[in-house]
C-alpha cells in the first residue's frame, strides 16, 4: 500500500456522488416514510463505511492505473459496475421515480442502486490489494445494502406501489 493521490478513486467517487446529488431533489414518493424506519445499527455501519471508503479510495495511489496484469481485470470489472450504476440512475431518472423503480435490479443484480457501487469499490480494493478499503467496503455493504434490502422487503410486504 502506497500513500498518494488516487485519480481512479476520485473518478469512482464522482460517478457515485453526482447521481446521488441529483437524486436528493428527485426522491421517490414516500421515501421519507421508509427512511424513518431504518435500522440504527445498519445506518451506523453505512455512515462509517461511507466515511472510510470516501477517504481511503483517495489516499492510496495503488488504485491508479498501472501496468496491465491479471489484477487489471478487477479494475475493469469495477469500472463496468460503475457504468452499470450510472445506467441504473439514468433508468431511475427517466422512470416515474417510484419506490419500485428505486429498488429495481439490473441484469439480475438485486437492489442495483446499493449493490453496484459496493461491488465496484470492493473490486477497486482488490485491484489495489488494499485491505483497509476492502474492510471498509464490507462495513459499508452491511449497512447500505442492509438498509436498502429492508426498504425493498417493506415495499413487498405492504404490496406498496405494485411492487
Amino acid at each position: 500500500m502506497n500513500f498518494g493521490f488516487s485519480y481512479t478513486g476520485l473518478i469512482f467517487l464522482i460517478m457515485l456522488f453526482i447521481p446521488n446529488i441529483l437524486w436528493a431533489k428527485r426522491k421517490p414518493k414516500d421515501y421519507e416514510k421508509f427512511a424513518a424506519n431504518e435500522n440504527k445499527l445498519l445506518l451506523a455501519f453505512e455512515r462509517t463505511g461511507e466515511f472510510l471508503v470516501s477517504g481511503l479510495c483517495l489516499i492510496f495511489k495503488d488504485f491508479n492505473i498501472g501496468k496491465i496484469s491479471v489484477w487489471s481485470s478487477f479494475l475493469a470489472a469495477g469500472v463496468l459496475l460503475m457504468f452499470l450504476y450510472e445506467f441504473y440512475w439514468l433508468r431511475y431518472f427517466m422512470s416515474k421515480r417510484t419506490m419500485s423503480d428505486m429498488y429495481s435490479s439490473i441484469l439480475g443484480i438485486p437492489i442495483a442502486g446499493a449493490s453496484l457501487p459496493v461491488g465496484a469499490f470492493m473490486l477497486l480494493g482488490i485491484y489495489g490489494k488494499n485491505i483497509p478499503l476492502i474492510v471498509s467496503v464490507i462495513i459499508l455493504g452491511i449497512g447500505h445494502i442492509g438498509i436498502h434490502y429492508n426498504h425493498k422487503k417493506e415495499i413487498k410486504e405492504n404490496y406498496y406501489d405494485n411492487f
